[in-house]
């Protein structure tokens, strides 16, 4: 890495959050010679919790170890899912979400990108986003018509998967029918396939690894332990940002260019109405004088996932601290050759419910653990199972529900209130409880030779309606929530499709927030994707 420069207060870009997207722009518009400041409220992701890939399942899993990296958001009681409280991971801390995530790589199916051009949104097709991906990425099968080689972010497969998880490929192709592929980030996304994750050589590729200590632009200043609480905005122009520091100063920090939000759904949308953007009563009432009457915090949706435990002796994996343990001792001594090396996931399907339209509505992902029962809501350190586990978490990728982010005050250091309104609509539950029984189908096939024992939970015995009504309560977040500052070229959006806030010169919004609506799978590599476009953008916009 190289070193940084002297922590300054003025600078062409002032990117607001050094996540998947914000890395992504900042270590771009760097490249090109602009100097940018990037605000970071969290501190340094040099540390083993966030570097070491499979470490990710007890930073999760301990309460006092995801302290220190996460915001501790929660979601407002769910009233469609059992007045639930449930948690809303958010990093805090370099990389932001990109540090404290599952690491599955997932484009989204190309008809997503087609789908937001069509509303309006030019430049943003599957072809033109393919283009923004390949520039991305560093592929383990190199480059091709689809993929990237080359790029900041390092994408491979898991080199030594549990047994089980190809007994589940094998499985699921002769259950439902579908492909074995060999990339479903290609062409075509429906099948199974083993996972491809962001790590290498035993190191997780965050957007920060790879956009700013790997790429290291010089013109690039990190400031972590920033926390931003309003954007400047001047005769209708932002200006810069107000901050303040760890040690309680505040500063007021100019652009000559830009200030870009890359704070994700929550921190994005938040920032914007703190600024005075948004809903005008909304402010108003929180005492916030209104800069532009904009609908910011609308049209939130997100990912929701089941859980199904299976007893399989295929999987070596025991979640106990003594197994880890052992696996971390192993790694450290040969980084590269354990589990600690890669993501906890090991293989993905994409397929169709009775509810799917023109592509696959339902993601299986395949994690080689126990997992917790019912639920995560609690922020303690759950019990799982001790005895060789698959769970298969059976997701809703295309949520009909949505809800809202709202400001609780007007205080910057006070959460929002969250309302995803999971399960608002009953399509969404028909899928969880569809996509839960097509998971039994293929745990029951032949192709794991006798290795599945016993469903753990929620029991074999929940079947129809009554599986459903257990969904209300075993169903949690994905952590991939997207929209609230939605793009689009109607009185429903709060960006225009080159990503700047409609009514506010020299502000622009670059992350998931402005997904019109969400992509086919995890959400960390259109984020980034997000980023790449968004420098390309900006920068298309200099030249002219």
């Amino acid at each position: 890495m190289v070193k940084r420069a002297p922590r300054g207060d003025e600078a062409d870009y002032i990117v607001v959050g050094s996540g998947s997207s914000g890395a992504a722009i900042a270590g771009r518009l760097a490249e090109s010679g602009a100097s940018v400041i990037v605000l970071e409220a969290g501190r340094t992701d040099q540390r083993l919790m966030v570097r070491k890939p499979g470490l990710v399942g007890p930073m999760h899993a301990v309460p006092q170890l995801k302290k220190p990296f996460d915001w501790g958001l929660y979601s407002v009681p769910q009233k469609h899912a059992l007045d639930r409280r449930m948690p809303v991971p958010r990093g805090k801390v370099v990389g932001g979400s990109s540090s404290i995530n599952g690491m599955v790589y997932v484009r989204g199916n190309r008809a997503n990108f087609d789908d937001w051009a069509a509303e309006g949104n030019t430049g943003w097709d599957a072809d033109s986003v393919n283009e923004a991906y390949k520039r991305m990425e560093d592929f383990e099968d190199g480059e091709n018509t689809f993929r990237g080689a080359g790029g900041p972010i390092r994408i491979t497969r898991n080199k030594i998967p549990q047994e089980g998880s190809l007994q589940f490929v094998q499985a699921t192709a002769d259950t439902i029918g579908c492909k074995i592929l060999d990339d479903y980030n290609a062409e075509s996304q429906e099948g199974v396939s083993r996972m491809q994750q962001n790590a290498a050589d035993g190191l997780r590729y965050s957007a920060s690894r790879g956009y700013i200590h790997d790429l290291a632009p010089r013109t690039l200043q990190l400031q972590s332990g920033v926390l931003a609480r309003k954007v400047l905005i001047e005769n209708g122009r932002a200006t810069g940002v107000e901050v303040l520091d760890a040690d309680g100063t505040r500063r007021t920090l100019r652009a000559g260019k830009e200030v870009i939000l890359s704070a994700g759904f929550v921190g994005s949308a938040q920032l914007l109405m703190l600024s005075g953007i948004g809903h005008a009563e909304h402010l108003r009432g929180h005492g916030i004088d209104v800069v532009a009457d904009l609908p910011v915090g609308d049209n939130l949706h997100d990912h929701m996932f089941h859980a199904l435990t299976f007893h399989v002796s295929s999987s070596r994996n025991t979640g106990t601290p003594p197994y880890f343990a052992r696996g971390l001792a192993r790694e450290l001594l040969r980084p590269g050759t354990t589990f600690l090396a890669n993501s906890v996931f090991e293989a993905v399907a994409f397929l169709r419910t009775s509810q799917a339209g023109a592509v696959p509505d339902l993601q299986l992902h395949l994690l080689p653990w126990a997992y917790v029962s019912p639920n995560q809501d609690a922020p303690i350190r759950h019990d799982v199972d001790k005895r060789t586990a698959l769970t298969v978490l059976v997701t809703l990728i295309y949520p009909k529900s949505r809800g809202t982010l709202r400001l609780a005050s007007g205080d910057p250091s006070a959460p929002p209130l969250i309302d995803p309104q999971y399960l608002a609509d009953p399509a969404d539950l028909e899928v969880l409880g569809e996509g839960s029984e097509m998971a039994r189908e293929i745990f029951a096939s032949g192709a794991f030779q006798g290795a599945v024992k016993e469903e753990i939970h929620p029991g074999k015995d929940l079947r129809g309606q009554e599986l459903r009504d257990a969904i209300l309560n075993r169903a949690t977040s994905v952590y991939h929530g997207v929209g609230t500052c939605r793009m689009g070229v109607d009185e429903l959006a709060v960006v225009s499709p080159d990503l700047k806030v409609r009514g506010v010169d020299g502000l622009r919004v670059c992350d998931a927030s402005i997904m019109p609506s969400i992509t086919g799978g995890n959400t960390n590599a259109p984020s980034i994707m997000i980023g790449e476009m968004g420098a390309r953008l900006v920068l298309g916009d200099r030249a002219h």
